[in-house]
């Protein structure tokens, strides 16, 4: 073979090997996350089976433009007391974004997803499949204590605030993990009861301009299972939607705690580098059957994605009104 076969070889072979070095190049050393491309064996691909291709049409083309973002609907409520049904709910939050095309849907609900790496239901390693490196946000919809360990723990919380992204939480979010202090903070707010019972209420909008809430307008009613939060902080969290308890059973036998107010229903806020929205509307079936509440998850999840703006910043909240309170119990 002459020089210059030699050379065209060499620049062939160059050209050829080139993708396939930066395909197997490690991820940038901050990410927090194992190197891309690497998957365990796979029945019927070439590693793990015939390696045949199977018979039938070729596979659809992929639109061009950027990929969709994802959403890891994460929904363990095994050890809830009262098994909330969560399945109208995790339906409705996966239709809306298909039906948008805000977002794609993951949908579990076991806990072993919550890791930097694929895991099946099991918890054995997966070869593919959601992880906390390939998904944007978190829609949660969890109940009391959930088994997570350490590791697991710790990659949540790099999740939101060191990864800088997305968790929204709805209803029964705020009874998870109660025993686990660092939650709490992530969340904003824990429950503290539901001490009015299943009521037709008033609610007061706060802030009509954070995305989905112009459509409830300054005031409305709605009935659902409203949960009082202790330990939330006005200060820490801006608050989107509060209870007008004003004309509502306040007794302190009830477990009506004067400590919880705002009494904040909806709020948002920062933690590190990552956006947490909250609400407890999410009873009852019907309450997601609601074109309002299903807009107002909607647009939370995504200004939790990113694809929105708005100010998360706390704002003041007025004082309680004359009967907002629960009187003191005699002594």
């Amino acid at each position: 073979m002459g020089k210059s076969s030699y050379l065209r070889f060499a620049v062939i072979a160059a050209v050829l090997a080139a993708p396939v070095i930066g395909y197997a190049q490690p991820a940038a050393a901050d990410s927090g996350c194992p190197a891309p491309g690497v998957r365990g064996l796979r029945p019927g691909g070439p590693n793990g089976g015939t390696g045949v291709r199977p018979a039938g049409p070729p596979p659809e083309a992929v639109p061009a433009g950027p990929p969709k973002k994802r959403l890891l609907i994460w929904a363990d409520t095994r050890n809830g007391i009262a098994q909330h049904d969560i399945a109208h709910a995790i339906a409705v939050i996966e239709e809306i974004g298909y039906k948008s095309g805000a977002y794609d849907s993951w949908i579990r609900t076991d806990s072993n997803i919550i890791s930097r790496n694929p895991k099946m239901t099991t918890g054995e390693p997966a070869s593919g499949g959601p992880s906390l490196c390939n998904v944007d946000a978190i829609f949660f919809l969890g109940h009391r204590e959930i088994a997570l360990d350490e590791p697991q723990k710790t990659d949540l919380l790099w999740f939101v605030h060191d990864a800088g992204k997305g968790f929204v939480a709805a209803h029964t979010g705020t009874t998870a993990f109660l025993s686990w202090p660092e939650f709490g903070e992530l969340l904003g707010g824990r429950f503290d009861q539901h001490p009015w019972g299943t009521i037709e209420a008033p609610v007061i909008v706060t802030d009509p301009k954070f995305p989905g809430m112009a459509q409830f307008g300054p005031t409305f009613t709605m009935r659902d299972e409203f949960y009082q939060s202790n330990g939330f902080s006005p200060e820490k969290s801006r608050v989107l939607m509060r209870l007008d308890t004003t004309h509502l059973n306040n007794d302190p036998k009830r477990g009506v705690k004067a400590e919880d107010y705002p009494y904040a229903l909806t709020w948002a806020k920062s933690y590190g580098k990552g956006r947490v929205f909250y609400s407890t509307f999410g009873h009852a079936p019907s309450i997601w059957d609601n074109p309002k509440i299903q807009e107002m998850y909607l647009q939370a999840i995504k200004w939790a994605l990113g694809e929105l703006d708005a100010d998360a910043s706390p704002i003041a909240m007025p004082p309680p009104a004359p009967g907002a309170l629960p009187e003191k119990a005699s002594e």
